[in-house]
């Protein structure tokens, strides 16, 4: 069977860096560790590979460790049959939910358990006041399920988006608005875990108490001896509830056996801020907290951060929701970004910005909140006026120079450094010297200057550069730490660290803070907990003083397209082949490991066969990953690359000549999918299945039970005298028709000519439109040469169709679209580069929504509609659109919760249809629990693919919005 070269995978030449993974692991798996693994919880829940040991060795921290094994739990059977095979074979383990620790704490050199991928699942209880939520859940899915209730979950960290609940419960994070009395610590009320000697617990259970000290009773009577130890020393005491008045995660959290009343629940307190050290949390119960729908925002720039710092307690006394403070160094990271004020061009270095937000669940509320901002801000020194907004557009921008600060230091740190994120916490009161001193730290040690943090409580985030191959950086960082941790401790009494755990990095320095006393205690609670030392050695706690330097990852330059990634894994959870082979992090880490190992080693071996599938071909190239990116990486471009440097001159030839033939190779398509709906499925599998064995499964397509009828051959008729637009039907709707389970007989154009019309807004079909296509066919797969003939060759025709650009071009599929906004630009020359500035091109969905829907009048509505925001939606920011569109024709929009890429990216669903499977599963399975009157979305490939993972027929909702608008 011929397949796409992967020779252009290897590096041209490594010396081998003094980090790189040993050669033994180039089997991976040690064999007997492997049959113990493979017996306790199945062949199939244990990955093995070098690929895989060495894909999951990074988290979003600077460290980097290498697991034997990797075990993907599939619930707390599997956790116990790990556990007891560790505990039998000397082993030890770390948990992994989303890691996106910024600590260590998501890192093992022995055992890892991955507890996402099996572990999401959100129960909604007593009207949104409650909810029980699986450890792999994002706190953003968690958020999105609470929305409708009018809740949110206490702890918002920024990385809500990808960090799991099992991690922000075990860091005890909290966030922006958290603060410290809506953090997990004080939110969570219950929860079922497993203890280290396997013992199954649920605190919420009436005998719970009980079953705890049976199932450990010196645990148990520990725990009440050292509660009693501290609560007979009342200086002790004071000094516990001193330390946690402020942000504190560094270390156990020892105001549990204050807090608790009964060994079982101080042990419940104390696992949240553990960092999997304890137990492994198996769910979880929160109690919730308002949203708070509606917002005023406003970001104010005052001429010092003493100034600064001095507004923080009026606002939040009058109410603010958040108050986040930044030095100048961070707002001039967004001064040239659209949305910036002019004068942030000229910040003086002394200026701050405190960012204030309120929030209220009606527009009388916050009309009452917002006068009393104003009120605050009357009194106040500020070098711009204050404004504050409801926008959404303008509050995002605000954030986004909140959060710009890993963004923007990421962009431009020294090649091959990691970034180091710190928080510490200091008396809010004290907040605007603090940062003066990192400031000042910073600067003196060579470190660019930039702080922000949540002002309100005190809490300060900053970022370092790391260059782990260099000594020198090694020294600079190892003296920076010793002299930041005497400054936040000696200085502030303050906490080393305020959210992010204590990881690796702050454990040697844990009895600084805390002194020999209160260390002493919280390892008499791990040895209590933990006597075989099973979980998470080295994280929290550790002797070894020099822990902090060890295990530092180096980052060897790669391809230059991505070297700016830091590992922070904020891709990962929009990744369609997160749950089947890598992510984008994992794609880039594996290169990384590849370019550490000398030339041809049996590791870097290993990496590269593995690597064609696991990365390249299952990359759904969409680049949603850039989306989610803080600093925008695109890795799906380097995949596509990968792809086309397998092409010969003969592959290239080829794909162009089918550019050149395309409106052949359209009619043949179409005459295949014709020849499917005659002979039926079962032939047409028989049939694709023969010609992949003898092509390539990277060439030729799989059938699909779901393929759908093909397209008219023939176009509606039309006129461009009048027209208000030119209409572009894409190849795929000239290609592919209806549903084959759809009873509706008119065809996309038809019903886009028809609305068109009715809304007094004509549209003109170009007679020689056939042949003509956006070029992503060839783009996706990375020909060069048929996507620069094809590129020059629509756009051509497009210049020509709309009169030099006096006409928009209106495009019927959201890929297509992108394809013609974006796709192109790189392969026009430089005349029609600029040429291509002066087009107007507008998505269907665009032009339905904005255009046609206020000259339309509905009729009718359907019942209730699911709508799919496609990838190329998101790129082109028209998902909104198609979500307002569908509720002006539904009674009920349903959004599912779970919703992503489909990974069927043109033909890479039918190429690999254990991708899109996959990809689709969560979402798919959210579909079928919501019986719908209609399946909207605007791509026909991935309505097609929608439509194969949920049994429904998904069509573009132009079709929708022509039915309901008829008189």
């Amino acid at each position: 069977m011929l397949e796409p070269r992967i020779a252009n995978i290897r590096p041209e030449a490594t010396a081998g860096a003094p980090d790189r993974v040993d050669e033994i692991l180039a089997e991976g798996t040690p064999a007997d560790l492997l049959t113990h693994l493979q017996q306790a919880v199945g062949a199939e829940q244990v990955l093995s590979r070098a690929l895989d040991l060495v894909r999951y060795a990074s988290d979003a921290s600077p460290y980097r460790m290498v697991p034997r094994a990797v075990v993907v739990a599939r619930d707390t059977r599997d956790v116990v049959a790990v556990l007891d095979t560790a505990r039998r074979q000397g082993r030890t383990l770390v948990f992994r939910a989303g890691g996106t620790s910024l600590s260590g704490q998501a890192q093992s050199d022995d055992l890892l358990v991955d507890v996402r991928k099996h572990w999401v699942g959100v129960e909604v209880l007593d009207d949104g006041r409650r909810v029980r939520v699986r450890p792999g859940t994002t706190v953003g899915q968690v958020n999105l399920s609470l929305k409708r209730h009018g809740r949110v979950l206490g702890p918002d960290p920024a990385s809500s988006s990808v960090a799991c609940v099992g991690g922000v419960v075990a860091n005890n994070s909290s966030g922006m608005a958290a603060g410290v009395d809506y953090n997990s610590y004080v939110t969570v009320t219950g929860m079922t875990f497993v203890l280290p000697n396997g013992a199954l617990i649920d605190t919420t259970a009436a005998d719970a108490e009980e079953r705890f000290a049976a199932a450990a009773p010196e645990l148990s009577a520990g725990l009440r001896r050292i509660k009693e130890e501290i609560e007979a020393d009342q200086q002790f005491v004071t000094r516990i509830r001193r330390k946690y008045s402020i942000k504190n995660t560094n270390g156990y959290r020892l105001d549990a056996f204050l807090d608790g009343d009964t060994p079982l629940e101080i042990f419940r307190r104390l696992i949240i801020g553990s960092e999997g050290t304890l137990a492994f949390v198996a769910e979880v119960v929160f109690d919730t907290v308002p949203l708070g729908a509606r917002h005023s925002t406003g970001l104010l720039v005052f001429p010092t951060l003493e100034a600064g710092a001095a507004a923080v307690p009026a606002f939040v006394e009058a109410g603010a929701r958040a108050v986040e403070m930044m030095d100048a160094n961070t707002l001039l990271l967004s001064a040239d970004k659209p949305g910036a004020p002019d004068t942030w061009q000229d910040l003086p270095t002394e200026a701050c910005g405190l960012l204030v937000e309120f929030r209220a669940p009606d527009a009388t509320s916050l009309h009452a909140l917002t006068t009393r901002a104003r009120a605050v801000t009357a009194g106040l020194e500020l070098l711009t006026p204050a404004e504050f907004t409801s926008d959404d557009v303008q509050a995002r921008f605000y954030w986004k120079v909140r959060e710009s600060l890993i963004a923007g230091l990421s962009k431009v740190r020294g090649p091959q450094t990691t970034l180091i994120v710190e928080d510490v916490c200091v008396p809010p009161s004290r907040i605007a010297a603090a940062c003066r001193d990192v400031l000042a730290l910073q600067e003196r040690h060579g470190y660019p200057g930039g702080v922000a943090g949540h002002a309100a409580a005190g809490n300060l985030h900053f970022i370092l550069a790391l260059d782990a191959a260099s000594e020198d950086d090694r020294t600079r960082y190892a003296s920076f730490m010793r002299e930041l941790v005497d400054l936040v401790v000696h200085k502030y009494d303050g906490s080393l660290k305020a959210e992010h755990g204590t990881g690796r990095n702050m454990a040697p320095f844990l009895e600084t803070e805390w002194g020999p006393r209160a260390v002493g205690l919280m390892w008499r609670v791990k040895e209590l907990a933990d006597p075989d030392r099973l979980l998470g050695p080295g994280v929290l706690l550790n002797r070894d003083p020099g822990a902090n330097m060890t295990n530092l990852k180096t980052m060897p330059a790669i391809e230059g397209s991505v070297n700016a990634c830091f590992e922070c894994g904020f891709c990962e959870q929009v990744c369609p082949s997160r749950d089947l082979t890598t992510t984008p992090r994992q794609r880039i880490a594996l290169r990384r490991e590849m370019f550490r190992q000398p030339a041809g080693s049996p590791l870097q071996s290993a990496l590269i066969d593995g690597y064609a599938y696991d990365a390249v071909h299952t990359c759904a190239g969409d680049g949603t990953c850039s989306i989610a990116c803080p600093v925008g990486i695109d890795t799906g471009a380097l995949m596509r690359e990968f792809r086309g440097a397998a092409h010969s001159r003969r592959d290239e030839a080829a794909a162009l000549t089918v550019a050149k033939h395309w409106g052949r190779a359209e009619q043949a398509a179409r005459l295949a999918l014709a020849a499917g709906a005659t002979v039926g499925d079962r032939v047409m599998h028989s049939v694709t299945h023969a010609i992949r064995n003898v092509v390539s499964t990277e060439l030729a397509p799989a059938w699909s039970n779901r393929m759908p009828a093909p397209a008219p051959a023939t176009l509606p008729v039309t006129s461009r005298e009048g027209a208000h637009a030119v209409y572009f039907p894409s190849c795929i709707n000239r290609i592919f028709g209806n549903s084959r389970h759809s009873d509706r007989t008119t065809s996309l154009p038809e019903a886009l000519v028809a609305v068109s019309r009715r809304a007094g807004k004509a549209v003109w079909i170009p007679d020689d439109v056939s042949g003509a296509c956006c070029a992503t066919v060839w783009h996706s797969k990375g020909y060069e040469q048929g996507n620069r003939y094809m590129a020059r060759e629509v756009f051509d025709r497009i210049w020509r169709w709309t009169g030099e650009g006096t006409l928009p071009l209106v495009v019927d599929a959201s890929s297509c679209t992108q394809g013609l906004v974006h796709g192109i630009l790189p392969y026009l020359d430089e005349a029609r580069r600029e040429r291509h500035s002066q087009l107007t091109v507008i998505d269907s969905v665009a032009w339905a929504y904005r255009e046609l829907l206020p000259q339309l009048k509905v009729t009718r509505h359907v019942e209730s509609a699911v709508v799919h925001v496609t990838c190329s939606m998101q790129h082109l920011g028209v998902g909104d659109d198609l979500i307002g569109l569908a509720g002006r024709l539904a009674d009920e929009v349903v959004v599912p919760d779970a919703m992503t890429c489909c990974a069927f990216a043109g033909d890479r669903g039918l190429l690999h249809p254990e991708f899109s499977a996959s990809a689709t599963s969560r979402e798919a399975a959210e579909v079928r629990s919501h019986p719908a009157s209609a399946h909207l979305s605007a791509n026909r490939t991935c309505e097609v693919g929608m439509e194969e993972a949920t049994g429904a027929v998904y069509e573009s909702v132009i079709f929708l919005l022509e039915q309901t608008t008829r008189d």
